[in-house]
């Protein structure tokens, strides 16, 4: 992981060495795990990892953009995107600090 990206070879290499599986098993563990998660999220569901955070998807609705070189105002067609929030404990983590063992997000 040298490029500043975390990678599903990356991903795989971490599985493969923390639990001891093959890397073609480690390789279709991560692959179903994304699989599912993409999965879920395409049904509209909602997929939350405990102290990492919640992926949701939200509708949102049509309205009014602008072209920025002509100016003109575009209908902006209604559509779903794909929302992250992460938990408190990633928060944490991530700003160097010691998360707080009240609820997780």
């Amino acid at each position: 992981m040298t490029t500043g990206t975390l990678t599903r070879a990356d991903l795989t290499e971490a599985v493969f060495q923390a639990v001891g599986l093959s890397r073609t098993d480690s390789a279709q563990m991560v692959e179903d795990m994304l699989e599912e998660v993409c999965g879920a999220l395409a049904k509209g569901e909602t997929v939350k990892l405990s102290s990492f955070g919640t992926f949701a998807v939200r509708q949102k609705s049509q309205r009014m953009g602008r072209n920025p070189k002509t100016g003109d105002e575009v209908p902006i067609a209604p559509r779903r995107v794909l929302v992250f929030r992460p938990s408190h404990v990633l928060k944490a983590v991530i700003n160097g600090q010691t998360p707080s063992p009240e609820g997780e997000d």
